[in-house]
């Protein structure tokens, strides 16, 4: 038996997870409970299970990425955007892509039998294919690591997939481990007193967006022994900036990091004609960009198996910010 059921809002929950605020795991002899706080409303959603499960579909990469990690990616039967997706274990076993959310091939679904179906959400509101697949008799967990802000927090969801597949003691294991790595790493960037000032991003669209102080890049940033320009503090929100802002902020940064898809100096140049002006391009200061590793279609493996390997991306980003390029994880340098 397995079977999941969502309860009314609660004012608090208490969990177990030293960084995660968005499960829990409660175990018996005759089961686990896995339990699901909304960041929206403080709901619930609790997931019963006594077997370990076997047959699990995947909404998005950094579900594909903890489980395997763990070396449970064998469970994994289909995915959403198997292109976009960089490991290649999947890619080689081709395994069936049920499509996106406002387009899912229903019926590919059911005939996959999954044992669960792992997704997740953007707003409080539940949306329209979920009620359906419940509707259909799949069973479904809308996940939020995405909305956490610390990037162990991210990383912790290993311990969920863990007690999805029977695997707790490998998924705990290797966490400590992570967690380990990431704070000794992190001790010396915080204390590091001549912070690295750092320029992010290029426009999307006509909006360039700036982490917020308290968001997960701005974290690993700060944990790297670095600085985001322009960065609201106290706020995990992103904020907008005009051009002529941006190009104020890199007259004093000591680094650009991540300029969209550019990978040459000459790219980012022609990407705004404003650009030739900036201050890393005029005073040639270090550009690098998270894009080291993607699929030809454009999957990042920063935002796959970066997510549960925050210890990797801090290590780069370290190095990254004394200007060594050799040995990078998910960066490179752009020249």
């Amino acid at each position: 038996m397995l079977f999941s059921c969502v309860s009314k809002p609660q004012q608090t929950i208490e969990t177990s997870c030293e960084y995660a605020k968005y499960f829990d795991i409660v175990s018996s002899d005759q089961e686990k409970a896995i339990v699901v706080i909304s960041p929206y409303n403080n709901s619930r959603d609790t997931l019963y299970i006594n077997r370990n499960l076997s047959n699990i579909i995947c909404m998005s990469s950094s579900q594909v990425a903890g489980l395997a990690e763990i070396g449970a990616d064998s469970v994994i039967s289909a995915v959403s955007g198997l292109r976009y997706i960089t490991n290649q274990n999947l890619r080689n076993r081709k395994v069936t892509d049920v499509g996106y959310e406002t387009a899912l091939d229903y019926e590919k679904i059911l005939s996959l039998k999954p044992d669960l179906l792992l997704t997740y959400t953007v707003s409080g509101a539940e949306p329209s294919y979920i009620s359906r697949l419940r509707s259909l008799g799949v069973r479904v967990l809308a996940l939020h690591d995405h909305l956490e802000d610390h990037p162990l927090a991210r990383a912790e969801y290993i311990k969920l997939y863990g007690a999805l597949t029977g695997m707790e003691d490998k998924a705990d294991s290797l966490f400590a481990s992570i967690s380990s790595k990431y704070n000794a790493l992190a001790i010396i960037g915080v204390n590091n007193p001549d912070k690295v000032k750092v320029l992010m991003n290029v426009p999307y669209g006509d909006a360039w967006y700036i982490p917020g102080g308290d968001s997960y890049m701005a974290k690993l940033i700060q944990d790297a022994g670095g600085v985001v320009l322009g960065s609201q503090e106290g706020s995990a929100a992103s904020r907008v900036v005009r051009m002529e802002e941006a190009y104020a902020l890199s007259q004093d940064a000591d680094i650009w990091l991540n300029p969209g898809g550019c990978r040459t100096r000459d790219e980012l140049v022609a990407f705004h004609h404003t650009f030739r002006y900036f201050g890393p391009i005029v005073k040639r200061l270090p550009i690098y960009n998270n894009t080291l590793r993607i699929t030809p279609e454009g999957g990042n493996d920063f935002w796959e198996s970066g997510s549960v390997r925050p210890d990797l991306v801090l290590e780069d980003l370290i190095s990254v910010f004394s200007d060594q390029k050799g040995n990078l994880k998910y960066h490179f340098k752009v020249e």
